[in-house]
Formats: structure tokens, sequence, C-alpha cells
């Protein structure tokens, strides 16, 4: 199969991307597991893409349960060179509203179960996670969103919590006073995969609520659904306006993450974690 350009993650409120044509389903094996669904392979816009179903088909998965790894893993396999995602977040600031779309620029980790790095079994690498979004795929996301009718909010840090509960009141407004943007459940250990595997990764955080933090407010699960109706629709037109306007090249150096980040001696790398991680490491790596 020829490489795809593109990735794409839909999560709540968007388990379809509409307008992706030629569209076939590709099951992908990898060494961490089975990816959430098997990948929607077509063409969106005249470029090649995958669109992943987060939570699985039907919704079937916990963001605790997604098997990140493999779905991060799976779209290198496929040559994914820039990962899209979409995702429904709570807002923590007045100033960004339900139907609001952010762009998150940071990320505070507060889950607990989560395997979230590629680098195990005799090899340690350290990537820099200080600016874990794609600077080339933010700014096109930017002038694609200038076109469609949503307030859009570039920058602000997105706190990952475990879930699948939604906040108390006490934590929501801890996190509140700690600045943070946005609350979600699956974004962070994405952006953490992906940038080991030398993907370029940018996330629309589709805000759907305040969470908790407003006084005698809590979150409304018909509300959020709602929002989310809403909100994917915009989501699917920014992520159509962003594969259609990137040039082939990338203009970053997120495809760069591991030159230095490779701490192991290669010929202490046993040959099973090469093999195993082929698709990331090969090009890193002199021959054994």
């Amino acid at each position: 199969m020829k490489e795809i350009e593109f990735g794409i993650i839909g999560g709540s409120g968007l388990y379809e991307l509409a307008g992706v044509e030629d569209v076939q389903d590709v099951r992908m094996e990898t060494p961490f597991g089975d990816p959430s669904a098997p990948y929607r392979v077509g063409r969106l816009a005249g470029r090649s893409v995958a669109f992943l179903p987060r939570h699985g088909v039907g919704h079937t998965l916990s963001p605790t349960s997604i098997n990140y790894r493999a779905n991060i893993f799976g779209f290198k396999k496929l040559g994914v060179q820039r990962l899209l995602s979409a995702s429904a977040v709570g807002s923590m600031r007045e100033g960004i509203a339900p139907r609001d779309i952010v762009l998150p620029d940071q990320f505070i980790d507060r889950t607990r179960h989560r395997p979230d790095t590629f680098f195990s079994d005799g090899v340690v690498a350290h990537v820099s996670m200080a600016d874990p979004v794609c600077p080339q795929l933010s700014r096109t996301a930017v002038s694609a969103a200038a076109k469609v009718p949503v307030r859009l909010h570039r920058g602000g840090a997105y706190l990952c919590m475990e879930g699948p509960q939604f906040s108390t009141r006490a934590e929501s407004v801890l996190y509140r006073s700690w600045g943070v943007a946005v609350i979600g459940m699956t974004n962070l250990q994405e952006a953490r995969l992906a940038r080991e595997a030398e993907i370029c990764y940018l996330t629309l955080a589709l805000v759907t609520d305040y969470d908790c933090w407003r006084e005698d407010q809590a979150v409304d699960v018909q509300e959020i659904l709602a929002n989310l109706q809403h909100n994917a629709a915009h989501a699917a037109m920014i992520l159509k306006g962003v594969v259609s306007a990137l040039p082939p090249e990338r203009r970053c150096s997120c495809g760069e993450a591991l030159v230095h980040a490779i701490l192991t001696a290669p010929a202490a790398i046993p040959s099973a974690t090469r093999e195993k991680l082929a698709p990331i490491l090969a090009h890193r790596l002199p021959s054994p």
C-alpha cells in the first residue's frame, strides 16, 4: 500500500469524517495489540488520509481502555507523518464557551493507568516534549478555521485526566487555579507517542461544557451530546481545510525528534526490540 499522508483521529461525536472518498477499511497488526478499529483509508481534498475512531466502532472503549500505542504505531506503519486529532473537552475559563474550539499548545498529565512510550525492552529514548504541538499544523489550522463559522482560541494547556468519571468540584477548581484552558481525557498519550514516532501532532479541542468549577453547575450529558453534534460538523470542515492547504513537505522539527534522543548503545539493543520497533527505529540506528 502506498504511504498515507495524513492520519485523523476522531473522538466523541466524530466517528466518521464526511468527504472521504475511495474508502477502504485496513486492519493493522502492531506489536502492542490491536488499534481501536480498522483504519478508514481514502482520499480527502485530493490527499491520502487514514481515519481512526479512538473509542472504537460504536464507542466501546473508555479513555483508559484505548490502546494508544497500537493506534499511533498503526499510523506509523501506514506511513503517516502528520496526525490531526479532534476530541471533546470541558472549558476551564469563562472566555472559552461551549461550542468554541481550542487549539492547545501544551499538556498536563493527570492520568495514572496508561502506557505512553514505545521505548522499553532494552532501548531508552528521551524525546523533547517542550513544545508538543506541531507549529506548521497549528498555523494551517488557524487559517482553515477562519473560513468556518466558529470561535477559535489558539494556545492554552490541555489537562488530561484519567476518567471515565468527570471531575469532582474540588478537582475542577484546583485545575482551574493552574491556569489551564481545557480539560479532557485522551490527548496527552497521543501527543507523546506521536512525538516518539516523529509524527507531527495537532488536536482540535471541541468545547462541550464548563466542567463543574462554576458554582451550582455540573456537567450535563445531554448538553454535551448536543454541543458535540454541533462541534463535529465544524471540526470536519477545519480538518478538511488543513489537509487541503498543507504542502507535501514538512517545515518543522517533529520529524527529527529521535536524532539525539536514543541513549542506548545500538549494539546493546536486543534484536527482538529492533524488529518490534523497526517502523520507528530502523532509520535511526546503524545496521547490526
